[in-house]
């Protein structure tokens, strides 16, 4: 992979567990392939679907998240919101401060939010193509 860098001999804070979610603008899971609902969060135009041990969350894009997104997919419009990465342990401060040392800028506070394994604190960041990551923590 061009240009790329290797920094697997760098000590971080945590690990990568597993993709804990998926967040799409899309309705196909549900409708099509019969993914169940978890939860539904209509203030936001969320749902989350069950699948496995893992979970895609739906956004309409018309909602609240997904006007974010900007208009629906097509040639030139995307429909993937953001991934979640599930990582153990989750110590805030010496998490900004690792991605401060790779200059990733985290403007927002932890939140606490819905995953594959139920609530716990998420942060949020992008990655240098500017795609949004979910960092999530365990449940509490």
């Amino acid at each position: 992979m061009s240009g790329v860098t290797d920094r697997s001999s760098a000590v971080r804070p945590f690990d990568v567990q597993r993709i804990d979610h998926v967040v799409l603008r899309v309705a196909f899971y549900r409708d099509v392939l019969g993914c169940t609902v978890a939860r539904e969060r209509p203030d936001l135009g969320l749902v989350h679907l069950r699948t496995g041990a893992s979970m895609i969350d739906l956004v309409d894009v018309a909602g609240r998240l997904g006007t974010r997104g900007g208009g629906a997919a097509g040639e030139t419009a995307r429909n993937v919101d953001h991934i979640a990465l599930r990582i153990e342990p989750f110590d805030d401060a010496a998490i900004r401060a690792h991605l401060a040392a790779h200059g990733v800028d985290v403007p927002q506070a932890t939140s606490n939010n819905f995953g594959a394994e139920g609530d716990g604190p998420s942060l949020y960041l992008r990655d240098p193509d500017g795609n949004t990551i979910e960092l999530k923590g365990p449940a509490t």
